[in-house]
């Protein structure tokens, strides 16, 4: 059997293969006395029943037994933090834990996908398994989680730190977000820091969070000062004071949830994935059909890749349903290479430039050089360009990174707001934009699902939301996008609209979900529309 899932055949060099998971104390250990009076139930003539003294017996000598062998009892009988530690800081975090019972609902459904691999990885390294608690701090387990500080993932990499431990980042794949890739690193990152501060687990938790330059100029003040240089003692950053005591609180919680009133969802102890090597690009609508799965479920166990495709130049590998994994590579041995992607054959045109072809095509330049054997960038009128497209609707990659972005940016849609569309200039700063048009930057930011410090590149479309009496909306020279209704007349087309609205048909078909080329008179329909530039 495929430990955790993953092709062993393939090669992978970050994976080896190992046992299955270990659930220490599995067997109860009883004591000889207690061996002696089972033994005793022979002898009484009447069979008394002695299951309230042996259940007693048992808790005596495992107080796990009453808990289900699920993933978190592995957690439970694993753990190295003292857990019985009792600090005001981890009460705060465990009052807030034990009284939202859905959040814990939400965070075991996500953490049933990834906490066994998580698991599995941490037993391979010898690490303390209370460090598979840390994605609920970093993320919730939300692969797609992005942070004001531009960490990424669900073990939250700022783009530095995730290029330092080789997670590639480009405009195919965001290696922050692969489970396999990120796990990886991250765990790599924690041992290097337990090392650095000589095995003290929380003083390299501390570091992961904030940084370990800032822990290192804490611990050497308080040495100068003669104060303990122990975590508690250490004046850090209020999110990093807070960020180890959510671990603590998290581990109480689960060591013993009765006692906080929660109850914790089971998390299986099986695998819930497998890798499977797909050797080159493949299209992931395509991907999701070969392996009989949902591909929004795929995007989930994939999230590393932003579009609708695995990136060219690798990694060359798809997680997928356990279950499902054998028969994905079944289908994949008999599918041609020329079928993994779609293929359109397009004339260029005078004016046209591999740029402005990439952007309408929503594909990168260098991938129209390699797809078209061309060593520089000029091009000729008249002369064809094979180009990959998508083989389904933009909507059906809905977590790809362009439809989560979509997403965000329509997210006040149906408010008293109006949205701008605001069209980035060189030199553009998110605080420039800001003051221009009466914004904070935090919203401006979090109205493009971005960070402030992220960079803006020249082109890129912000969407601005504002008050209907903000100034800035009469302004002619940007896009004013408003949510309009339309019914469907009797003569009408998706195209006939989309050319009376100045929208694209793909577009209308995602705003209202549809999926076949028809419209009848009468249907209602969503646009957004910006409604300086309706024909």
């Amino acid at each position: 059997m495929r430990s955790a899932g993953l092709d062993l055949d393939a090669g992978y060099p970050a994976i080896m293969p190992r046992p299955p998971l270990k659930m220490p104390f599995s067997e109860p250990v009883y004591d000889p006395l207690l061996e002696t009076l089972l033994v005793t139930q022979d002898v009484f003539s009447t069979h008394p029943d002695l299951t309230e003294e042996i259940t007693r017996a048992r808790a005596v000598y495992d107080p796990y037994s009453h808990y289900p062998d699920d993933l978190y009892q592995t957690l439970r009988r694993g753990f190295q933090f003292d857990v019985s530690l009792d600090n005001p800081r981890i009460t705060a975090q465990l009052r807030w834990y034990a009284s939202h019972q859905s959040y814990i609902n939400r965070v075991s459904d996500r953490a049933g996908r990834y906490m066994y691999f998580i698991v599995e990885e941490l037993q391979a390294r010898d690490m303390p398994l209370d460090l598979a608690l840390l994605p609920i701090v970093e993320s919730a387990f939300d692969p797609f989680a992005y942070s004001h500080g531009s960490a990424a993932g669900m073990w939250q990499f700022i783009p530095s730190t995730g290029r330092m431990y080789g997670l590639k980042q480009d405009w195919w794949y965001d290696g922050r977000r692969d489970v396999v890739d990120s796990t990886r690193a991250a765990l790599e990152y924690l041992d290097r820091l337990n090392q650095m501060f000589d095995g003290d687990w929380l003083l390299a938790l501390a570091a992961y969070n904030s940084g370990p330059g800032t822990v290192l100029r804490a611990v050497r003040r308080n040495e100068s000062a003669g104060r303990p240089t122990d975590f508690w003692h250490l004046d850090l950053p209020r999110e990093t004071e807070a960020y180890v005591p959510k671990m603590f609180a998290l581990a109480k919680l689960i060591h013993s949830p009765e006692a906080y009133g929660i109850e914790l969802p089971l998390v299986s102890t099986q695998p819930y994935f497998e890798v499977v090597e797909v050797g080159g690009q493949i299209d992931l609508a395509q991907a999701a059909q070969l392996a009989d799965m949902d591909l929004s479920d795929l995007y989930l166990l994939n999230p590393g890749y932003n579009q609708w495709a695995t990136n060219p130049d690798g990694p060359h590998r798809l997680l997928v349903y356990a279950d499902k994994a054998q028969g994905f590579r079944d289908q994949l041995v008999d599918l041609p290479p020329e079928s993994r992607m779609t293929w359109q054959r397009y004339t260029i045109k005078p004016g046209d430039s591999l740029l402005s072809i990439a952007g309408r095509f929503n594909v990168t330049v260098d991938m129209l050089q390699d797809a078209n054997d061309l060593s520089g960038s000029m091009i000729r009128a008249g002369d064809a360009l094979m180009i990959p497209i998508a083989s389904a609707r933009s909507s059906d990659y809905a977590l790809s990174a362009g439809q989560r972005l979509a997403r965000t940016q329509n997210a006040l849609a149906g408010s008293n707001r109006t949205r701008v569309n605001y069209v980035v200039r060189g030199g553009d700063t998110f605080w420039d934009i800001s003051r221009e048009y009466g914004v904070s930057v935090g919203n401006l930011a979090r109205w493009n699902n971005m960070a402030p410090r992220d960079v803006l590149r020249p082109g890129q479309t912000l969407a601005i939301w504002l008050d209907a009496n903000n100034p800035s909306v009469a302004r002619t020279n940007r896009e004013v996008v408003r949510k309009v209704g339309y019914v469907v007349r009797s003569g009408d087309s998706l195209s006939r609209i989309a050319n009376k609205f100045n929208v694209r048909v793909n577009d209308i078909e995602r705003w209202n979900s549809i999926d076949q080329p028809y419209i009848q008179p009468g249907q209602r329909l969503t646009l957004y529309v910006d409604v300086t530039r309706i024909n």
